[in-house]
């Protein structure tokens, strides 16, 4: 478990973090949302040890990570894909912070083999695109073969094949029990592999919930067409409904089931061409719940 209490982080007279407080379980996968600027990096700092709080706490099985016994085996992280020497290949990359722990190097091979780089592993790092460090990252946070894996952005660079690899493996990890959070700015593909969602916002705590939880708080809508949907629209409105109409003679309307549209239509001979209940996505959500402001 994850327990993060009250977390307050200041860096001068900006507060990054405020009074943070949100637990991620294990054996699951947690998608941690928010918009650039939100304080998603400097709480997963602090939750590392990288950057002291300057209120609460951020504890990994109810232990600060500085004093957490044996790290690597502990969290596995990826926060930046910068940290190499360009000049060592992947592997030897991995064999340094292997030696640095005291893992063998059979362990090296076996994460190679997990993030799928036994190919390129001989090559330099300075040759490797941003997707193809981000594995080496993974690869790396790994090394220990940690119960927690904290992963900041670890989809950036990758292609759709690469992204589509990436939930393959998360989600993997997280059914073997591990305990996996993940902060992303594609909010689409969090709806695919999180089984929860944390959402912060200007450093607070805006909502936690399982994905399909968090996807049901928006506003269901109904898509109607109609070739009169003017006349349609204007009686909606008078019903209580909310409604944008949109090119084609389409509405978006909310705050009316489809029987409810159905039924004013027939009731004045209205013709309906389409008539359709829209499920919220975790990104439209999202943008409801941050005041319409984007991640990225």
């Amino acid at each position: 478990m994850i327990e993060v209490d009250r977390l307050t982080k200041r860096f001068g007279k900006t507060v990054a973090v405020e009074d943070l407080s949100f637990r991620v379980a294990p054996a699951r996968v947690t998608g941690f949302l928010g918009p650039n600027g939100a304080g998603k990096t400097t709480t997963l700092k602090v939750m590392l040890g990288l950057t002291r709080p300057s209120a609460g706490s951020a504890a990994i099985g109810g232990r600060l990570y500085r004093d957490l016994d044996d790290p690597i085996r502990k969290v596995g992280a990826v926060l930046e894909t910068s940290n190499y020497h360009p000049g060592r290949s992947g592997r030897n990359h991995l064999r340094v912070l292997a030696a640095a722990a005291g893992l063998p190097r059979s362990r090296v091979e076996e994460v190679l083999e997990l993030v799928a780089m036994k190919d390129s592993a001989k090559r330099r790092v300075k040759g490797y695109s941003l997707g193809m460090r981000q594995r080496l990252g993974l690869a790396a946070a790994l090394l220990g073969d940690p119960e927690v894996l904290v992963l900041d952005e670890p989809a950036n660079g990758l292609d759709p094949a690469g992204i589509r690899w990436l939930r393959d493996l998360l989600r993997s990890l997280a059914d073997q029990g591990r305990t996996v959070l993940v902060s992303s700015h594609l909010l689409a593909e969090m709806e695919q592999i999180a089984d929860d969602v944390v959402v912060i916002h200007r450093g607070k705590f805006v909502a936690q919930a399982s994905t399909a939880e968090l996807a049901a708080r928006a506003t269901t809508r109904v898509r109607v067409r109609s070739p009169q949907s003017e006349r349609l629209g204007e009686l909606l409105v008078g019903r209580g409904a909310t409604v944008e109409a949109t090119d084609g003679g389409v509405l978006a309307v909310r705050e009316a089931s489809p029987e409810q549209v159905g039924e004013v239509a027939a009731a004045n001979a209205i013709v309906l061409h389409e008539l359709v209940s829209e499920t919220a996505t975790l990104e439209e959500t999202f943008l409801e719940l941050t005041g319409g402001e984007t991640t990225s």
